[in-house]
């Protein structure tokens, strides 16, 4: 097993200093999953959601969470993204958001893009919460990324 890089000698809990490290072009997309209910579904289809356009508004919430990844979790560098993508597709009963974030950077853009496909998702559920509340937040996950010293990983692989 690796050494865990976030906690010094002591112990304690630290972030990393990543100012040797060569930059690289990474890239990372994640993805989230809400399944909805049959009137969220119908009122998503008709564009009769009372809270107005969904689509628009979970885009931006997961382009925001992305770039304010380092005030949300406390030991990620905050990095200069290059790019961010919040795609959502209806599939079926479920809201499938992919979330791609870019940077050159010295440390990976997992984050950025996890927290950008997660706050997307929580946003789907407060603007549709008002129709009903049984929808679930499902499969939170990297599916991939690029670059950097430990190379391409794929949840494909």
């Amino acid at each position: 097993m690796s050494q865990l890089t976030h906690l010094n000698a002591n112990g304690e809990a630290h972030m990393v200093d990543v100012s040797a490290k060569a930059d690289t072009a990474r890239t990372a997309i994640a993805q989230s999953q809400v399944e909805l209910t049959p009137v969220i579904v119908a009122a998503i289809t008709d564009n009769s959601l009372p809270k107005g356009d969904l689509f628009a508004t979970v885009r931006i919430a997961g382009i925001q969470a992305a770039k304010k990844c380092s005030d949300l979790i406390p030991l990620c560098h905050p990095l200069p993204l290059s790019k961010i993508t919040v795609d959502i597709e209806l599939q079926g009963q479920s809201l499938v958001i992919t979330a791609l974030c870019k940077t050159t950077g010295k440390t990976g853009v997992e984050m950025e893009a996890l927290t950008a496909a997660s706050v997307a998702a929580l946003t789907v559920y407060d603007m549709c919460k008002g129709l009903d509340k049984g929808m679930v937040i499902r499969e939170t996950k990297l599916l991939e990324k690029t670059g950097g010293k430990s190379g391409d990983w794929s949840s494909n692989d």
